[in-house]
């Protein structure tokens, strides 16, 4: 099946192999060997909360602190998501964090849309294609005026392939997302799609606060199914949730992957999409996921086609860049329907 991610964070995909590489040559008090830098870079199948899963995160934000380090990271992962059929890919991260040893915002958002395409150069030199676009994140946790001068910064990287604003972070310590609304509106005003992370803590109520930035898309979210009116809201706005059952079992969102409300949400009419989240944070590929949807979620085989192929129609980039996709996966829905059944 060719498929769509739309969240999936750069600092979460960090291979444990170019991590001790990195740990190594930056010095970085980190384990040299595949089994400890594994323990440190993948986080327990379930955590206490969001903020315990956080905290997985602070190794390979330490290791990404240099314009070499943030390319070579991206363009991994780009050969990675191809080799598992990821056709369309989003990307995001938060380039305020990786500013410690004096990169600027500048420099770090061009090494990672440098990386983007020497990914996707790889993976064509390969015979394969993959289309990837970029999504910028601030963190709950800075300040609203950093984060309203990365939105001006990030909106000049357009024709760089960075398409989309996001919010993420600590969701219970600083809940009110409304005090970055500038930095949302400096992004929208800059042509940027916009998303943010909700849900995570604090349920549907957090969920339906989002919906104040008026987002195309929201990360996350599965605790609309406890608001029937929120759903409806959600259904009339048209916003999808970038849904990823895995990670939210690790954020104790969920009880179990078999307890997700995706099947439900879908089957209300709530648009969602499928995505890890995190490939090594998270330790999924997609397609795992995928299959994961379907014999322990119940998704059916066809409602796990349409969700994938709706990533495609809620997409941040151009219609030009999504129409041959669009394409090329309703020939393959077409040649798969003579074996149905």
């Amino acid at each position: 099946m060719p498929k769509a991610e739309l969240h999936l964070h750069l600092d979460g995909s960090l291979g444990i192999e170019t991590a001790i590489e990195l740990a190594r040559t930056r010095d970085v008090d980190a384990p040299r060997d595949p089994a400890g830098m594994r323990s440190r870079l993948v986080a327990p199948p379930r955590c206490t909360d969001q903020a315990e899963l956080l905290r997985a995160f602070d190794l390979p934000i330490a290791l990404l602190q240099d314009a070499e380090a943030l390319g070579r990271v991206t363009a991994e992962l780009v050969e990675s998501k191809a080799t598992d059929n990821v056709r369309y890919l989003e990307i995001r991260w938060g380039p305020l964090l990786h500013t410690q040893r004096g990169l600027s915002l500048a420099d770090g958002i061009a090494a990672v849309c440098d990386g983007a395409v020497a990914g996707a150069a790889a993976v064509a030199a390969a015979g394969g294609a993959v289309a990837v676009r970029l999504i910028c994140t601030a963190l709950r946790s800075h300040d609203p005026a950093d984060n309203e001068r990365l939105a001006t910064i990030a909106v000049r990287f357009r024709d760089r392939g960075l398409v989309g604003w996001d919010l993420a972070g600590p969701e219970a310590a600083f809940p009110d997302p409304l005090v970055h609304g500038r930095s949302f509106e400096i992004a929208r005003g800059g042509g940027l799609g916009i998303t943010l992370h909700a849900g995570e803590w604090g349920g549907a109520a957090q969920v339906r606060r989002a919906l104040d930035l008026d987002p195309s898309r929201i990360a996350h979210g599965p605790g609309a199914i406890d608001d029937p009116a929120l759903m409806a809201e959600l259904i009339e706005r048209d916003v999808t949730l970038d849904l990823c059952p895995t990670s939210n079992v690790q954020a104790a969102i969920v009880a179990s992957v078999a307890a997700h409300p995706l099947a439900r949400l879908h089957r209300a009419g709530v648009p969602v999409t499928l995505s890890t989240d995190d490939l090594t944070v998270s330790d999924v590929t997609l397609s795992a996921e995928y299959e994961r949807a379907i014999t322990q979620i119940g998704l059916t085989p066809d409602e796990l086609w349409a969700i994938d192929r709706h990533a495609l129609e809620v997409a941040f980039a151009d219609e030009a860049s999504l129409a041959p996709l669009r394409a090329e996966f309703d020939a393959w829905d077409g040649g798969r329907s003579g074996g149905r059944g």
